[in-house]
Formats: C-alpha cells, structure tokens, sequence
C-alpha cells in the first residue's frame, strides 16, 4: 500500500507546501522568496467609505467600573436616547458642566477679610444715612482703597498675597 505518509517515515521526508515533493529539500532562498511582482502588489482602490480625519479618531480607552444597578440605569438612559452605553457616557461627560472646583485655602482667607471690611463700611454707610456725624481720616480711606484693590487682585490670582 503506498501513502504520503508513509513515504515520509521512510527517510524522504515529508510532503508540505513549503518542502519538495517526496521529501526533496528546497533551498531556504526558493522557499521564502516571494513571486509577487511590484506591479501585482499595488492595489486598485476599492471603494467604499472614505477615511475620516485622523484626529478626530477615537484612540484612547476609559475604562469604568460599574455595579449590575447602574449599568441597567445607564443601559435604559441609553436606550432612552437611542444610543449604546459607551456612547451615553460620553455625550453626558462631554456636554455637562462639572462642578466648580474646591475653593483654595488663601481664598477663603481673602474672602473673611473682605467680609471684615465690607461690614466696618456698612456701619460708616448706616451712620452716615441715620444723620449721625461721621468723621473717617484720609489715611483710611486710602488704606481701604489699596485693601480693596490688592484683594481683588489676589482674587483672581494676580496680585500679590501676604
């Protein structure tokens, strides 16, 4: 009985795509050398829906962890809007304004000065209004004036702040 097989395990070796048949080795140049012409590799376009602009490509991955309850609360907000999950998500975290960030320790200190000012000029303000006599130096008043505009400043991150 003859068989490819068993011509292979008689020493002249096997009968594969790459190899010879019956065993006859090819040279490792023939084997792996490609027959493709340059004129054979370029392709005729195909068709088809063109490429987008390469920055609006999504590459980057988020990855959230959510409970069985929140993913169905996500999953049926989605669905509600015609969307997937991913897609929900995305649109909500994108359009939403967050919430403003924590107030910096030195501005709520700022603040606490200005609110101790604001109150010594309201009292100056209310006497002056009930007809009392009101009498303030020129010295403090400028001195006001600069507090004033320093904590502005110091507000918004320009000026200096002791």
């Amino acid at each position: 009985m003859f068989s490819l097989r068993s011509n292979a395990w008689q020493g002249r070796g096997p009968c594969t795509p790459g190899g010879a048949p019956f065993g006859r080795p090819r040279s490792p140049l023939i084997r792996y050398r490609s027959f493709m012409t340059a004129e054979s590799t370029t392709r005729k376009s195909r068709g088809g829906r063109p490429k987008g602009d390469p920055s609006s490509l999504r590459v980057s991955t988020i990855g959230v962890r959510v409970s069985a309850d929140e993913y169905a609360t996500l999953k049926s907000k989605a669905e509600h809007m015609g969307m997937m999950p991913a897609q929900w998500l995305r649109e909500a975290a994108l359009s939403r304004r967050l919430p403003s960030p924590p107030v910096p320790a030195i501005n709520r200190a700022q603040y606490a000065e200005l609110a101790r000012l604001s109150a010594n000029l309201n009292q100056l303000a209310w006497s002056a209004n009930s007809g009392e006599p009101v009498t303030v130096s020129d010295a403090l008043l400028t001195q006001i004036a600069i507090e004033v505009a320093r904590l502005r400043l110091a507000l918004i991150g320009v000026g200096e702040v002791p």
